[in-house]
Protein backbone atom coordinates (compact mmCIF):
# COMPACT_ATOMS: atom_id res chain seq x y z
CA UNK A 1 0.00 0.00 0.00
CA UNK A 2 1.22 3.46 -1.06
CA UNK A 3 1.72 6.03 1.69
CA UNK A 4 1.27 9.04 0.14
CA UNK A 5 0.92 9.86 -3.78
CA UNK A 6 3.79 11.50 -5.72
CA UNK A 7 2.01 14.52 -7.32
CA UNK A 8 4.31 17.60 -6.18
CA UNK A 9 2.85 19.82 -3.32
CA UNK A 10 0.81 22.36 -4.98
CA UNK A 11 0.31 26.21 -3.65
CA UNK A 12 0.57 27.30 0.09
CA UNK A 13 -2.09 25.33 0.82
CA UNK A 14 -0.34 22.09 -0.18
CA UNK A 15 -3.01 20.86 -2.26
CA UNK A 16 -6.57 18.80 -1.36
CA UNK A 17 -4.28 15.27 -0.08
CA UNK A 18 -5.42 13.71 2.85
CA UNK A 19 -8.95 13.43 1.75
CA UNK A 20 -11.38 13.65 4.75
CA UNK A 21 -9.46 14.19 7.52
CA UNK A 22 -7.10 16.44 6.17
CA UNK A 23 -10.44 19.04 5.55
CA UNK A 24 -12.22 18.06 8.72
CA UNK A 25 -8.92 19.46 10.38
CA UNK A 26 -8.97 22.58 8.28
CA UNK A 27 -12.67 23.29 9.10
CA UNK A 28 -12.68 22.57 12.40
CA UNK A 29 -10.04 25.08 12.89
CA UNK A 30 -12.72 27.70 11.49
CA UNK A 31 -14.72 26.70 13.77
CA UNK A 32 -12.87 26.68 16.44
CA UNK A 33 -11.60 30.47 15.59
CA UNK A 34 -15.29 31.74 15.28
CA UNK A 35 -16.07 29.52 18.84
CA UNK A 36 -13.47 31.48 20.79
CA UNK A 37 -12.28 27.96 21.89
CA UNK A 38 -8.27 28.40 22.06
CA UNK A 39 -6.95 24.78 23.05
CA UNK A 40 -9.04 23.34 20.91
CA UNK A 41 -7.79 25.42 17.64
CA UNK A 42 -4.41 25.51 19.30
CA UNK A 43 -4.12 21.70 19.08
CA UNK A 44 -5.69 21.60 15.55
CA UNK A 45 -2.99 24.32 14.57
CA UNK A 46 -0.44 22.03 15.52
CA UNK A 47 -2.29 18.93 13.91
CA UNK A 48 -2.45 20.78 10.53
CA UNK A 49 1.44 22.35 10.82
CA UNK A 50 2.40 18.38 11.47
CA UNK A 51 0.47 17.27 8.25
CA UNK A 52 1.85 19.89 6.04
CA UNK A 53 5.05 19.74 7.29
CA UNK A 54 5.26 15.75 6.55
CA UNK A 55 4.07 16.93 2.69
CA UNK A 56 6.96 20.01 2.44
CA UNK A 57 9.19 17.51 3.81
CA UNK A 58 8.52 14.37 1.33
CA UNK A 59 7.24 17.06 -1.39
CA UNK A 60 4.28 15.06 -1.63
CA UNK A 61 0.67 15.48 -0.80
CA UNK A 62 -0.25 12.59 1.93
CA UNK A 63 -3.18 10.42 1.19
CA UNK A 64 -5.41 9.56 4.18
CA UNK A 65 -3.61 6.54 5.02
CA UNK A 66 -0.73 8.86 5.44
CA UNK A 67 -2.26 11.36 6.85
CA UNK A 68 -3.54 9.04 9.95
CA UNK A 69 -0.32 7.63 10.32
CA UNK A 70 0.44 11.36 11.09
CA UNK A 71 -1.93 11.50 14.04
CA UNK A 72 -0.84 8.50 14.92
CA UNK A 73 2.62 9.91 15.48
CA UNK A 74 1.43 12.78 17.63
CA UNK A 75 -0.56 10.40 19.65
CA UNK A 76 2.23 8.83 20.36
CA UNK A 77 4.08 11.72 21.06
CA UNK A 78 1.39 13.04 23.68
CA UNK A 79 1.18 9.90 25.17
CA UNK A 80 5.13 9.63 25.85
CA UNK A 81 4.86 13.51 27.22
CA UNK A 82 2.42 12.35 29.77
CA UNK A 83 4.64 10.01 30.77
CA UNK A 84 7.65 11.89 31.41
CA UNK A 85 5.69 15.54 32.73
CA UNK A 86 3.51 13.20 35.28
CA UNK A 87 6.90 11.58 36.87
CA UNK A 88 8.18 15.10 37.13
CA UNK A 89 5.10 16.15 39.27
CA UNK A 90 3.72 18.83 36.36
CA UNK A 91 0.05 18.02 36.43
CA UNK A 92 -0.57 21.30 34.84
CA UNK A 93 1.23 19.93 31.69
CA UNK A 94 0.02 16.44 32.06
CA UNK A 95 -3.57 17.80 31.93
CA UNK A 96 -2.90 20.15 28.78
CA UNK A 97 -1.30 16.98 26.77
CA UNK A 98 -4.52 15.02 27.77
CA UNK A 99 -6.82 17.38 26.60
CA UNK A 100 -4.54 17.29 23.17
CA UNK A 101 -5.25 13.66 23.23
CA UNK A 102 -9.11 14.44 22.95
CA UNK A 103 -8.51 15.93 20.16
CA UNK A 104 -6.40 13.83 18.12
CA UNK A 105 -8.53 10.98 19.07
CA UNK A 106 -11.66 12.57 17.54
CA UNK A 107 -9.78 12.39 14.11
CA UNK A 108 -8.64 9.07 14.40
CA UNK A 109 -10.86 6.12 13.10
CA UNK A 110 -12.99 3.83 15.95
CA UNK A 111 -10.49 1.80 18.03
CA UNK A 112 -10.96 -1.54 16.70
CA UNK A 113 -12.08 -4.66 19.30
CA UNK A 114 -9.54 -6.88 20.90
CA UNK A 115 -10.84 -9.41 19.29
CA UNK A 116 -10.38 -7.63 15.88
CA UNK A 117 -7.07 -6.75 16.89
CA UNK A 118 -6.29 -11.22 18.03
CA UNK A 119 -7.44 -12.04 14.63
CA UNK A 120 -5.45 -9.52 12.70
CA UNK A 121 -2.33 -10.83 14.62
CA UNK A 122 -2.98 -14.83 14.45
CA UNK A 123 -3.55 -14.01 10.26
CA UNK A 124 -0.41 -11.60 9.96
CA UNK A 125 1.63 -14.41 12.15
CA UNK A 126 0.35 -17.23 9.37
CA UNK A 127 0.44 -15.41 6.33
CA UNK A 128 3.67 -14.73 6.81
CA UNK A 129 5.08 -18.20 8.44
CA UNK A 130 6.15 -16.46 11.67
CA UNK A 131 7.85 -19.33 14.00
CA UNK A 132 9.86 -16.98 16.55
CA UNK A 133 10.67 -13.54 17.69
CA UNK A 134 13.17 -13.12 14.92
CA UNK A 135 10.34 -13.10 12.81
CA UNK A 136 8.28 -10.17 14.66
CA UNK A 137 9.54 -7.45 11.85
CA UNK A 138 7.80 -8.84 9.53
CA UNK A 139 4.72 -9.18 11.38
CA UNK A 140 4.44 -5.69 12.42
CA UNK A 141 4.60 -4.64 8.94
CA UNK A 142 2.14 -6.88 7.67
CA UNK A 143 0.22 -5.42 10.48
CA UNK A 144 0.92 -1.80 10.19
CA UNK A 145 -0.91 -0.87 7.02
CA UNK A 146 -4.25 -2.35 8.58
CA UNK A 147 -4.09 -1.40 12.36
CA UNK A 148 -2.41 2.05 11.90
CA UNK A 149 -4.02 4.54 13.79
CA UNK A 150 -6.73 2.00 14.74
CA UNK A 151 -5.17 0.39 17.49
CA UNK A 152 -2.07 0.91 19.90
CA UNK A 153 0.65 -0.16 18.21
CA UNK A 154 2.67 -0.84 21.13
CA UNK A 155 -0.03 -3.01 22.54
CA UNK A 156 -0.02 -4.71 19.16
CA UNK A 157 3.66 -4.97 19.24
CA UNK A 158 3.44 -6.61 22.31
CA UNK A 159 0.45 -8.94 21.32
CA UNK A 160 2.76 -10.48 18.51
CA UNK A 161 5.59 -11.00 21.13
CA UNK A 162 3.42 -13.19 23.00
CA UNK A 163 1.85 -14.38 20.40
CA UNK A 164 6.04 -15.72 18.98
CA UNK A 165 6.82 -16.18 22.06
CA UNK A 166 4.82 -19.16 22.92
Amino acid sequence: MSESTDKPVDGPAGGSGGGGTRQRVLDDIKRAMKAGDKPRLATLRLVSAAIKQREVDERIVLDEAATLMVLDKLLKQRRESIAQYGGAGRDDLVAQEQSEVLVIRDYLPAALPEAEIDAAIDRAVSASGAASARDMGRVMAALKPELQGKADMRDVSRRVRQCLAG
